[in-house]
């Protein structure tokens, strides 16, 4: 996963790298579409996604804003999982998800290509060291232990009384605008329940339960309740419905409610209840 696009020879490159170092590897692309510099939409991606690949996966984070800087080259292993990327935030919300997880700094320069590149980490070290991992190399050889790996803060969710406070933490290719209030989940008697997100090692426990009717108010926008289905509106009505990753999401039916409303990434949300 990187914010490289597919327009330009980056991640061709990497994979290169990784092909020739491990032939057998098998790539997915989560996603090139990063927001350019977004660490914490990269950290939520790989939170939404990587709890579906099979174990042993690596998972190869690119969104390096400050490559070429002191920031340390991570690999990390939580649960059944690897993980590579710069320590400025993006493994957050993965590596959360785990009570025991170890991680190193890439310091031993077997496992990076010859010549390093001042702006290029992701052919020269991450690549490299991605494709060791997958050679069944141990993390313990890349390194030395890293406790104090930065971690973002969680996205705003406050809770307030009957006052729910979040803002928007990403916007999918349709225009979708997902918010940081969640996870929403709903019980087999169809009540919708609020799941403290973000919480360590997955100790989430149910905070709150939301009626079917409520007020939720993002830019101009204001919506009376949370629908199942994009279809319970007409074409081109505006909605709120949890989306497939449990997270509050305002969209419109058949188009773009990101620029139907000039919503971007970081714009509050409330959510009131009664």
């Amino acid at each position: 996963m990187t914010d490289f696009g597919t327009i330009d020879v980056y991640v061709g490159t990497m994979k290169a790298v990784m092909a020739r170092l491990c032939p057998r590897a098998r790539f997915i692309d989560i996603t090139h579409a990063v927001q350019p510099q977004n660490i914490q939409q990269a950290a939520f991606t790989l939170f939404t996604s990587f709890r579906y690949f099979p174990p042993g996966t690596v998972f190869l984070v690119v969104v390096d804003p400050g490559v070429g800087s002191v920031r340390r080259p991570l690999a990390a292993h939580a649960g059944d999982y690897y993980f590579v990327g710069p320590d400025n935030g993006v493994l957050t919300y993965a590596l959360a998800e785990y009570e025991e997880v170890a991680v190193v700094e890439l310091t031993n320069t077997d496992y990076r290509l010859d010549i390093l590149s001042h702006t290029f980490h992701g052919r020269d070290i991450f690549a490299p060291a991605a494709a060791h991992l997958a050679n069944g190399i141990t993390l313990a050889e890349f390194g030395p232990p890293v406790d104090d790996y930065y971690r973002l803060p969680p996205p705003l969710l406050d809770i307030s009384g009957s006052t729910i406070s979040g803002e928007v933490i990403h916007i999918d290719h349709f225009g979708n605008v997902v918010t940081s209030i969640g996870e929403i989940r709903r019980s087999s008697s169809g009540s919708l329940y609020l799941i403290a997100p973000f919480a360590l090692a997955g100790k989430r426990q149910p905070v709150l339960t939301l009626p079917s009717s409520v007020s939720i108010s993002l830019s101009k926008l204001k919506l009376a309740r949370i629908h199942k289905t994009y279809s319970e509106v007409p074409p081109g009505a505006a909605l709120a419905l949890v989306g497939s990753s449990g997270y509050l999401e305002i969209s419109i039916n058949g188009g773009s409610a990101a620029q139907a409303f000039n919503v971007t990434i970081g714009d509050p949300i409330t959510l009131q209840i009664g």
